[in-house]
Order: C-alpha cells, then structure tokens, then sequence
C-alpha cells in the first residue's frame, strides 16, 4: 500500500481551490452580507478557482511542446543572427 489515495498535485490544486473559496466567503461575510451568501460566494470562487489553478500549476505539456517545434521550424535567421 505505498500508494497515495491522491496525487500531490491533486491535493495542491483543490487546498488551493478551498483556500480561495474560503477568503472569499470570509471577505463577502465580513463586507456585510449574510452567512448565506458568503457560503455561496466562497463555493462560486471555489468552482472557479479549482481549473484556474489545474491550467496554471502543470500546464499541458504537449501544447508546450508543438509551440517549441514551430518555432524550430520557422523560416528566418538563425539563432546567431
């Protein structure tokens, strides 16, 4: 049983989803409005956190990988000039 139920980056990307959702429910509740919606503000900045930090944390490696090629590719000088 040495492997973990989830993987690091999984666990990086969702604390970082809750972290943003709970700021932001605290920021709304402490603004002034009800508990209510700033539980439904923090589960909104949640939700929208949560892919935000997917893309950012490892983005895909294969895009990454075409645009290095069609830059090799390119028609023009070389890298000396």
């Amino acid at each position: 049983m040495d492997r973990s139920l989830v993987s690091v980056r999984a666990a990086l990307v969702l604390l970082l989803g809750v972290l943003a959702g709970v700021c932001a429910g605290l920021l709304s509740v402490l603004a002034g409005n009800a508990i209510v919606g700033g539980v439904l503000a923090g589960l909104a900045a949640a939700g929208g956190a949560v892919p935000v930090f997917n893309q950012v944390i490892a983005p895909d490696t294969a895009r990454a990988g075409t645009a290095v090629r069609r830059e090799a590719g390119t028609k023009g000088g070389s890298a000396r000039g």
